[in-house]
């Protein structure tokens, strides 16, 4: 899982690049992104897109010194399921 630092502050799209884990002709149908913990004033989506091949998040807020879990799932022209994590701190800079 990957880490990345994000400034509460901040507002900042995080992406995963799927290409590179599939063969063949499968592609993204759908996509879904969620943070865990859930919690007052926590890391937020605020939106989220994707095309045949990645997956992007638009993310807010956080609170300093607390990790977050982004995780998105995606479910392939096939009917296949997977997610991926990624890890964030939060620190102001």
């Amino acid at each position: 899982m990957a880490l990345a630092i994000k400034d509460p502050e901040a507002r900042i799209d995080y992406a995963i690049d799927w290409r590179t884990d599939y063969i063949d002709d499968q592609v993204i149908a759908a996509s879904h992104w969620h943070v865990a913990p859930i919690e007052p004033g926590g890391l937020a989506v605020d939106s989220a897109s994707h095309d045949l091949l990645h997956a992007a998040a638009r993310v807010s807020g956080g609170v300093a010194g607390h990790v977050y879990r982004l995780t998105n799932q995606i479910m392939l022209s096939d009917g296949q399921r997977d997610e991926r994590s990624i890890a964030i701190r939060v620190d102001a800079r």
